[in-house]
């Protein structure tokens, strides 16, 4: 009996895989973003002083830098016909829309991403940004972050 049921067993993964490697391809899962806040700047431009919170991403290396190759082939940002396959937008706490970048070109660029408001007004408590893979469809969304160190 148990000759037989290993027969059928081996027999349904060779029918359904016929190359036992392609049981091993399947990627494992990419983490959510880990959002940390690095530092708050201070700037000048077009008249108006601004406040600048800078951010990184702790485990931006778990990302291949494929996700954020120019990727012509999908809808562009505004005019940028070559933008990355995955776009990153800041949230406030409550989903309001921040901020948004559509062309990093590489992973390591998740640890210089930023918001900023005009100075004096006061920062939402916490803030989240989600990583959007155009190719995939896929999302994936950091924790909240504090806007104060």
């Amino acid at each position: 009996m148990k000759a037989t049921f290993a027969a059928i067993t081996l027999a349904v993964l060779i029918f359904s895989c016929s190359d036992l490697r392609c049981l091993a391809q399947t990627p494992a899962p990419l983490p959510n973003p880990v959002l940390y806040m690095v530092n708050v700047e201070y700037y000048s431009a077009g008249g108006g002083n601004f406040v600048r919170y800078r951010y990184a991403v702790e485990n931006s290396a778990s990302y291949p830098n494929a996700m954020f190759a120019a990727s012509p082939g999908l809808p562009p940002c505004g005019a940028n016909t070559n933008s990355s396959r995955t776009w990153v937008d800041v949230f406030e706490q409550r989903g309001k829309r921040l901020y948004g970048f559509c062309a990093l070109g590489t992973s390591d660029n998740l640890n210089k991403i930023w918001f900023a408001l005009p100075e004096g007004e006061v920062p939402p408590s916490w803030v989240y940004i989600e990583l959007n893979d155009r190719q995939t469809g896929t999302k994936y969304k950091s924790n909240l972050a504090e806007t104060t160190q």
